[in-house]
């Protein structure tokens, strides 16, 4: 079984070497480790560092593309070099590298199709206690959209089969955090959780500028997953609140006139007709969406169909001794000659 641990990277010259010196060698079940640097237009001596410290697998983008596409980007190397699991890290050396043992195990094991590591964000003592309250609430919304129950739904810190990126697919252009999570939750992919515990700050973030920026584009990333995998309820529930509001003025007007009141009552009827008019769009938008939804599953069940053609099949569980030994593998090999060639994604 071949683990990948894929780092993005932007300018982190000076914290990588220590996520890189803390990363295990060796893991029960896993036979090869490999490291993958995603250099997301780092203006700094970030690849310079990563290949003198002996990386072999790098990806660079020429210029910033966003955490989204360098998740996107890494996800396709390691499948294409024969990865069977992929843990995400940052190269801010934020999370403890020491644990990845711990994220794999649910995944080699077969108990889990995703990894998330717990932050236990309450216990952050860098985290104002506004940023702990906002943590809280970002991860309710997305369990309520996903359907799952996890404590830190915007942990980068993970671990992910290769069957599960096989059917995952990103295409928020932010970050990849909150979709695959929703994704994962209406597929019905297992999801645990691992906590661990953070290491000290070492700078702010680069994915936003502000916390509000965060919020306002982690809602948009959200609002549009729910909708896309539970369109039912987001326009029957806008429909029934347009038709009870073409209820309430036309029974008013009703009232009204049965009671001989003087006046036209132009009001009622314009908020009725325009709250009617807005609850037949609903349900019109409901139907398209139906069908949207319909095509979406044809298409992703054969963007999964094409991903195996292209990477191989998937693995099952391993079996896990105490010397690390499991059964072969069942996944197709990879591409010949590929396995030591790093590429370069412009």
């Amino acid at each position: 079984m071949k683990l990948f641990v894929q780092i993005p990277c932007l300018n982190e010259e000076e914290t990588l070497p220590d996520v890189l010196a803390t990363i295990p060698r060796s893991i029960p079940g896993v036979d090869e480790i490999e490291i993958l640097v995603i250099d997301d237009g780092s203006t700094d001596r970030t690849v310079e560092v990563a290949r003198r410290l002996g990386v072999r697998h790098i990806v660079r983008h020429t210029r910033n593309m966003g955490l989204a596409r360098s998740f996107r980007d890494g996800v396709d190397y390691a499948l294409r070099h024969g990865a069977d699991v992929v843990v995400n890290t940052d190269g801010d050396n934020q999370y403890p590298q020491d644990r990845i043992g711990d994220l794999v195990l649910p995944v080699v094991l077969g108990d889990a199709d995703i990894v998330i590591a717990d932050r236990q964000t309450a216990t952050i003592e860098h985290f104002s206690p506004l940023k702990k309250l906002l943590q809280q609430v970002g991860s309710a919304v997305v369990n309520f959209a996903a359907g799952t129950d996890l404590p830190d739904a915007a942990s980068g810190f993970r671990a992910y089969s290769r069957g599960a990126l096989l059917r995952l697919n990103v295409v928020t252009q932010f970050s990849y955090c909150m979709e695959t999570i929703i994704q994962a939750g209406h597929k019905r992919m297992r999801i645990v959780s691992v906590p661990v515990t953070t290491n000290p700050k070492t700078r702010e973030s680069r994915l936003f500028s502000s916390m509000w920026q965060h919020i306002a584009k982690s809602g948009q990333a959200i609002s549009r997953s729910y909708v896309m995998f539970r369109p039912h309820t987001v326009f029957v529930t806008l429909g029934l609140l347009f038709a009870l509001g073409a209820v309430l003025p036309f029974g008013r007007y009703a009232v009204l006139l049965a009671t001989g009141t003087a006046g036209q009552h132009l009001q009622s009827i314009v908020l009725g007709a325009t709250s009617l008019v807005g609850a037949l769009l609903s349900f019109a938008l409901l139907v398209l969406a139906d069908l949207q939804r319909t095509n979406r599953v044809l298409l992703e069940e054969t963007l999964e169909r094409l991903k195996e053609v292209q990477y191989g099949t998937t693995t099952g569980p391993a079996a896990v001794d105490a010397a690390g030994s499991r059964p072969a593998s069942g996944r197709l090999p990879a591409e010949p000659g590929l396995a030591d060639v790093p590429a370069a994604v412009q």
